[in-house]
């Protein structure tokens, strides 16, 4: 709802001779209440914020529920020497350049430095992600078609 429709809306209600209105629709919340000489209104939005909370809530359990499943005291000892390859991006990651073709990379696969690990979808662009390092992957820590944000853990690689 535009500035020129809640103007109209304030005329309409005054005009009227209603003494309050309230509308609440889904990004925002209006009451207008009239009185002899005076006419007050009260506006609320709060759609910025709805649709914020719910970006992070879908991207952070995907994210964190995997990693904290296991037995902690193998994961202290395993990470240790384990290096993670992260999204330079935010972006969708796909596992494969085609959905008809195979997965880059598979946990045990052997990677070389600027082997193609996955591709990031960002804006109708695909970024075909190259692993910096040599190893073998460890875990995949993202579900294919999902979304991800820059500097998410996307891959676990042990060097040795």
């Amino acid at each position: 709802m535009d500035i020129k429709e809640i103007q109209n809306l304030i005329k309409f209600v005054a005009k009227s001779g209603a003494s309050e209105v309230k509308l609440e629709m889904e990004d925002v919340k209006i009451t207008i209440r009239t009185g002899s000489d005076k006419t007050e209104t009260t506006i609320v939005q709060a759609a910025p914020m709805q649709q914020a909370v719910p970006m992070q809530q879908v991207a952070a359990p995907q994210n964190v529920a995997p990693q904290t499943e296991e037995a902690p005291a193998a994961d202290d000892k395993a990470d240790a020497n384990l290096i993670t390859i992260k999204s330079p991006i935010i972006g969708t990651f796909y596992r494969k350049p085609a959905p008809e073709k195979p997965n880059f990379v598979e946990v045990g696969s052997e990677i070389n430095v600027g082997d193609t690990v996955c591709v990031i979808e960002a804006m109708k662009l695909f970024n075909e992600i190259e692993s910096e390092l040599s190893g073998k992957i460890v875990k995949v820590l993202v579900d294919d078609s999902s979304p991800v944000e820059f500097d998410q853990p996307l891959f676990l690689v042990d060097p040795s």
